[in-house]
């Protein structure tokens, strides 16, 4: 019998290491599986993420693209803008232009009416001396440009036939 118990102890034995290899084999099967579960659920969180940094991306390109058309709206909006600045500038100059040329007219009217009128012509500079006298400029600038003072240009010279003689 002492056989038999060394047989016995030998399968006993045996069946305890196949045990124990059957268990390292589930327990191996079993990390495996939350391994492949971990790296799967991984993948899925890296896709999903994936999705919504691509969603994302769409949505900055969109606001970008809109962006974009309504900075060109608006540039164009201010050059026009710029062009209505300078156009009214350059109507502000000219109309403070004809103001400066009333009342420089309305002085003109108070120089005649200050210094008696009737012998100051309209072309006078009216300038304000210690003594209130209008100082009458125009006198020979007028001479000039009136065509019927101007008959001493037009006057012809004589030659006498014999100074051309050699």
């Amino acid at each position: 019998m002492a056989s038999f118990t060394s047989g016995s102890s030998q399968e006993d034995l045996q069946q305890v290491i196949d045990q124990r290899k059957r268990k390292r084999m589930i327990s191996n099967r079993e990390s495996a599986r939350r391994s492949r579960m971990r790296k799967q659920k991984l993948s899925d969180d890296l896709t999903s993420q994936v999705n919504q940094f691509k969603e994302q991306n769409n949505q900055i390109a969109t606001n970008i693209n809109m962006m974009t058309h309504l900075f060109l709206n608006v540039e164009a909006e201010n050059s026009i803008l710029r062009a209505q600045l300078v156009e009214l500038n350059q109507r502000l100059q000219s109309l403070n232009e004809i103001i400066s040329c009333t009342n420089s007219s309305r002085s003109l009217e108070k120089c005649t009416s200050t210094f008696g009128g009737s012998d100051i012509h309209p072309t006078t500079i009216c300038l304000q001396s210690p003594s209130n006298i209008a100082i009458n400029y125009h006198h020979e600038l007028d001479d000039f440009l009136n065509p019927w003072n101007l008959l001493n240009v037009n006057q012809s010279i004589m030659a006498s036939p014999d100074s051309f003689m050699y």
